[in-house]
């Protein structure tokens, strides 16, 4: 009987630390801001107003039409307050790429995701997140040589593009110091 506690207790201290690392492997990352996938997952959680939800799942529009939305919105949804205002533009953003979406269920992948799965399989993210620059300049490196085989749509392309213009150009001290190192390696 001992035998089987201890055995227990030791199977679930593993996955107890198991977890735990997952978690932090989670956290490096988390210095890069939320794509719009995530950020309206929160807001759905949060409550989105009947209205919106309804816009989000039924018409389409470009960013300004969004962001108009998310705007008019913010006073009767302390959620959608909250958000800084660049935010809202990677929000605003992500629906016009992304809408009309799913009221229920896994959501498309935004920038962010994109970034992470993608840009990582030949650098390191830092080269990515750190720079500031033009939509142009982003789709010009992504539609290069050495980026054109990366299996992507155009409309992906142009959604990780946004998000990067929004969101990317971080600055090398908000970046975890085991992050820092690294570069290109193609």
């Amino acid at each position: 009987m001992i035998k089987y506690v201890f055995r227990s207790l030791v199977i679930l201290i593993a996955i107890t630390l198991g977890a735990m690392s997952l978690a932090k492997e989670d956290d490096v990352f988390g210095f890069i801001p939320d794509g719009g996938r995530t950020l309206l997952e929160n807001l759905r959680k949060a409550g989105l107003p009947a209205d919106l939800e309804t816009a989000v799942t039924s018409t389409s529009g470009d960013t300004a039409h969004w962001r108009a939305k998310l705007d008019a919105a913010a006073p009767d949804a302390p959620a959608i307050k909250a958000l800084e205002g660049w935010q809202r533009d990677t929000l605003a953003q992500y629906l016009a790429a992304r809408a009309p979406l799913p009221g229920q269920g896994d959501l498309p992948r935004d920038g962010r995701d994109m970034a992470l799965a993608l840009c990582q399989s030949c650098h390191i993210i830092t080269v990515v997140v750190t720079q500031d620059r033009t939509r142009e300049a982003w789709l010009g490196t992504m539609n290069s040589p050495s980026h054109i085989e990366i299996e992507t749509t155009p409309e992906e392309r142009r959604l990780m593009a946004d998000y990067l213009v929004i969101n990317a150009g971080i600055p090398i001290d908000q970046i975890p110091p085991a992050l820092r190192a690294g570069g290109a390696s193609y």
